[in-house]
């Protein structure tokens, strides 16, 4: 994996997803969004071109890149489409990544070459109906029987339930509220006793599937655990430090993608004989959004760096999720009043910014988990 990048280089990822996210995303995004369609053959694409694989080195299959690049990806799709964005970042740092990181060999050339590709997409499960940020009480079990497990409970708020291909699931083998009594499995679809369930009607990031995943008595080979029993509540929450750079970057993504929005209209819209730009009230608000962006993305960049380096960054990674995300509301928010009442309608891009923003302050961990989070590490 590379540890550092030059600027030339990640000017070209950068182009590179903006070109694809214009030409193949934002001629549909609204469409998508009110039909709330998942577009799964986009994905194919999108693994054709590298998207999916951006931290799988290139003997499985992978883009073999580091976590600027993959940021860079992220917040460019996320400009165009926060659904989509959303969807790539899962793929890559939940399931993909956790496969990666503890998968054995044979596990990983199984799995990796097909989710690099673009050929599987991959969800990851954790959630569950009562259990969200206390995933210590999760009632999905799973019951030796000689070589095989028994697994039983629902998992939601899972990204990709239903059209992904192969699952990670983080499930109880041990005694409740023991971090070391849960285990991580990969299943796939079409394993018997394994289906996806209710898909979630939802504000925004409407193409991005949210959907149950239900086991009934889903039989799985020992072979299918990831790391060792007993160590998947571990595995999760350092698969969650780099989730929470991926949420801050589509927090970032969409920030970025709201703001250009309504420079360009402030420039254009004409009231009282001038542009509406040139009024204070306005230029005051580009002004805001403009520092808030930038110092998401330095919180960002650095909680990238020090993933690269491979060094501890759980509290800068919260810190990253938690301000990007907040000031993406604050930002898209701000885009709709400048807007005023075209803002408010679907002819004009400022209003999918608004939905879709909100979500990124809730998933993969809410801005309350987030601050619980870094003043634990402060005051270690």
């Amino acid at each position: 994996m590379t540890e550092t990048i030059g600027l030339e280089n990640l000017q070209l990822i950068e182009k590179s997803a903006k070109d694809f996210a214009d030409t193949y995303i934002r001629p549909h995004l609204m469409g998508w969004d009110e039909t709330q369609h998942f577009p799964r053959d986009l994905f194919t694409r999108l693994g054709e071109q590298g998207f999916l694989g951006i931290l799988v080195p290139e003997e499985y299959g992978g883009s073999a890149m580091g976590y600027q690049e993959y940021v860079s990806i992220i917040v460019e799709i996320a400009k165009v489409c926060g659904s989509i964005g959303l969807s790539v970042a899962a793929h890559n740092s939940l399931c993909t990544n956790h496969i990666l990181t503890f998968g054995n060999e044979e596990q990983k050339q199984k799995y990796l070459p097909k989710l690099a590709t673009g050929e599987w997409v991959g969800a990851w499960g954790l959630t569950e109906p009562n259990t969200g940020s206390d995933a210590g009480r999760m009632q999905t079990t799973a019951v030796q029987d000689g070589d095989y497990w028994i697994l039983n409970g629902t998992k939601s708020w899972i990204t990709h339930g239903l059209s992904g291909e192969v699952a990670v699931v983080i499930v109880r083998t041990g005694e409740l509220l023991d971090s070391r009594g849960m285990t991580a499995f990969v299943v796939e679809r079409g394993t018997p006793g394994f289906s996806g369930g209710k898909k979630e009607n939802k504000l925004g990031m409407r193409a991005s599937e949210t959907a149950e995943m239900i086991f009934d008595n889903c039989r799985l080979h020992k072979s299918q655990i990831l790391g060792k029993v007993g160590e998947g509540f571990i595995q999760s929450m350092k698969i969650l430090d780099g989730g929470r750079i991926s949420i801050a970057a589509l927090a970032l993504g969409i920030a970025k993608g709201a703001y250009e929005a309504s420079v360009k209209y402030a420039k254009e819209r004409h009231q009282f004989g001038k542009p509406i730009a040139d009024f204070q009230a306005i230029g005051f608000k580009l002004a805001d959004m403009a520092v808030k962006i930038q110092a998401a993305e330095l919180l960002i960049r650095q909680a990238s760096d020090m993933k690269n380096r491979h060094v501890p960054m759980t509290k800068e990674s919260a810190m990253a999720k938690y301000y990007a995300s907040e000031i993406s509301v604050e930002i898209a928010t701000d885009a709709v009043q400048i807007f005023g009442g075209y803002g408010y309608t679907k002819d004009f891009p400022v209003e999918k910014y608004y939905r879709d923003s909100k979500l990124c302050t809730i998933g993969e961990g809410t801005s309350e988990i987030q601050k619980l989070v870094i003043s634990r590490e402060l005051l270690k």
